[in-house]
């Protein structure tokens, strides 16, 4: 039986409902070439309690297939990104206004 794949990325999207696009990067060197390639894979990964924000740092690992792209599942928050914080919309900006 095979291992399942595990990968540590961002997470770039978390629009969708308890789903989560998590990137992930990695770096080869070209094979003629020489030179240092870095190549981000973008990933769609189940998250059953909508935890994830972007920017956060997630562990996620290979499951059967949950939808049609989803193929992964988030194991654990390894680094809490920064959140920008949404702000609210009071009366006070159309107090301005006038």
């Amino acid at each position: 039986m095979k291992r399942a794949k595990r990968f540590v990325g961002v997470v770039l999207s978390d629009k969708m409902d308890k789903t989560v696009v998590v990137g992930v990067t990695r770096i080869f060197q070209h094979p003629k070439y020489k030179k240092y390639i870095k190549k981000v894979k973008k990933f769609k990964a189940h998250d059953e309690e909508n935890r994830c924000r972007v920017g956060d740092v997630v562990e996620i690992v290979e499951t059967r297939p949950i939808s049609k792209e989803k193929r992964f599942v988030v194991l654990r928050k390894v680094k809490e990104g920064i959140h920008k914080v949404e702000e609210e919309t009071t009366n006070d900006t159309a107090a301005h206004n006038t």
